[in-house]
Formats: structure tokens, C-alpha cells, sequence
């Protein structure tokens, strides 16, 4: 596969709730693109084939947000 497509359903209330995830995602190294929504609560994520689902979680988990759940390649994972 040339590429992770990762989709996480994240508890944010406020633009500074989004932002902070967007901040994170944007220093993570081998980030594609990403679309963060506060509107429908998720972040979107294309990573290269290196970017395991557990780094990406864990990064976003450093903003302090709750992560509701997670899906890798179109496979529920674990949160």
C-alpha cells in the first residue's frame, strides 16, 4: 500500500479544540494531508506507509481531546 489512510472521531467543543489537533498533526513527519471538522468531530488523516495508526493516536491523544474511535485503512481499531 503506498499510503495509511487513518479517520479518528474526536470530542472537540471550540476552533481551539480543532486547531490543537491541527497543530499536532502538522509537525507529525510523514503526514500527507489531513482534514480536521469540528462540524462532524473527526480528523482525517493520509499518512506515508511508515505512520503506524498507534503513532498517529498517540499524537493526537497529546492534545488532551478524547478520542472516541478509530478506524485504519477502513478497519475499526482500538482507542
Amino acid at each position: 500500500m503506498s499510503e495509511h489512510q487513518y479517520k479518528f472521531n474526536i470530542t472537540m467543543t471550540c476552533g481551539g479544540c480543532s486547531g490543537a489537533v491541527e497543530r499536532v498533526l502538522k509537525r507529525l513527519d510523514g503526514v500527507k494531508s489531513f482534514d480536521v471538522s469540528l462540524d462532524s468531530q473527526t480528523a482525517a488523516i493520509v499518512t506515508e506507509p511508515s505512520v503506524s495508526y498507534d503513532t498517529v493516536l498517540a499524537t493526537i491523544k497529546k492534545t488532551g481531546k478524547t478520542v472516541n474511535s478509530g478506524e485504519a485503512d477502513g478497519e475499526t481499531m482500538e482507542v
